[in-house]
């Protein structure tokens, strides 16, 4: 992902490390046989999680490209159109 923006790129990676932290407790919950009630509920912070940086990195990827679609095309490969379908898949 390419971002102007060093401090949004870090609010991403935060997020995805925080989604990776609670997956890895979401398994630990599963291998010492947890109440289903604890796994389901560390599934929603991982999906949670996840949700908000693929967020992130859309609407980061939308500002981009509509501040300078020409740019946004020839350094990503990626259209407004495109995102928007991104953007759906998240929703």
């Amino acid at each position: 992902m390419r971002t102007t923006d060093p401090e949004v790129q870090r609010r991403i990676v935060h997020r995805l490390r925080r989604a990776r932290g609670q997956l890895d407790a979401v398994i630990n919950a599963v291998e010492q046989e947890k109440p289903c009630r604890d796994i389901v509920t560390q599934l929603a912070a991982v999906s949670s999680a996840l949700d908000r940086a693929g967020f992130a990195i859309v609407s980061t990827a939308m500002k981009d490209c509509l501040s300078d679609p020409d740019a946004a095309l020839a350094e990503d490969g990626i259209t407004t159109e495109e995102l928007e379908k991104l953007f759906m898949m998240l929703a």
